[in-house]
C-alpha cells in the first residue's frame, strides 16, 4: 500500500490539469477586470456580475483555443466587452417592446433627477455610436481610468494608436454633446 501512495503522490500532472491550473492562475490574476469593464458598459452591478461570470465560463470553455496565453487579460476584455454590448442591446429591446405596450407616454417631469438620467443616457449612447475600436479605448481610459500605458497593454496596441484613438473618440464625444454645453450656459 505503501508503493501505492508514493505513486498517486508522485503521478504525472494531465495536460487537462496543467490547462486548468493555468487557467485559474490566469483567473486569480484578472478576478476583478471583467466585472469593470462590464460595469462601465451596464452600470448596474447585478448585471455586471452577470456578464463578467458569463465571459469567465466562455473563457473556460475556450482557453485551450488561445493561442498566445500571455495575451488573456486582453482577451478577456474584448470578450467581456462585446457580451456586455450584447446585453445592453438587449435589455433596450426588451424596454422598448415593453414601453410599446403601454397605452401612450407619461409626460416626463422637468426636476434634476430625470435631466441628470436624460443627460446620462444621451452621453452612453453617444459613447455607444462611436466606432468600437474608439469606444473601447474611451471606455478603458475615461471610464475605466487606465492610463495609455495599460490600455495599450490590454487592447496590444502602440501608445501612440491609443492616443490617436482617445483623441479622436474625445473630439466626436465633444462634437456630439455640444448641446450640453449649451444647456448648461443657459
Amino acid at each position: 500500500m505503501h508503493e501505492h501512495v508514493e505513486r498517486l503522490a508522485g503521478r504525472p500532472v494531465s495536460a487537462d490539469e496543467e490547462l486548468a491550473r493555468e487557467f485559474e492562475a490566469r483567473l486569480a490574476d484578472s478576478s476583478t477586470l471583467a466585472f469593470r469593464v462590464a460595469y462601465s458598459v451596464l452600470r448596474q452591478r447585478e448585471d455586471a456580475e452577470d456578464v463578467a461570470q458569463e465571459a469567465f465560463a466562455r473563457a473556460y470553455r475556450r482557453f485551450l483555443q488561445l493561442r498566445d496565453r500571455e495575451k488573456f487579460r486582453a482577451w478577456l476584455v474584448r470578450m467581456t466587452w462585446r457580451l456586455a454590448l450584447d446585453r445592453q442591446r438587449a435589455d433596450r429591446r426588451r424596454a422598448a417592446r415593453e414601453l410599446a405596450v403601454e397605452s401612450g407616454p407619461e409626460p416626463m417631469a422637468a426636476d434634476d433627477p430625470a435631466v441628470t438620467r436624460e443627460r446620462a443616457e444621451r452621453l452612453w449612447a453617444a459613447i455607444e455610436a462611436l466606432p468600437e475600436k474608439l469606444r473601447l479605448t474611451i471606455v478603458l481610459a475615461g471610464i475605466e481610468g487606465h492610463d495609455v500605458r495599460e490600455v495599450a497593454a490590454l487592447l496590444r496596441l502602440p501608445e501612440g494608436t491609443v492616443k490617436s484613438r482617445l483623441f479622436l473618440a474625445r473630439k466626436r464625444l465633444r462634437e456630439e454633446l455640444s448641446w450640453m454645453a449649451e444647456d448648461t450656459r443657459r
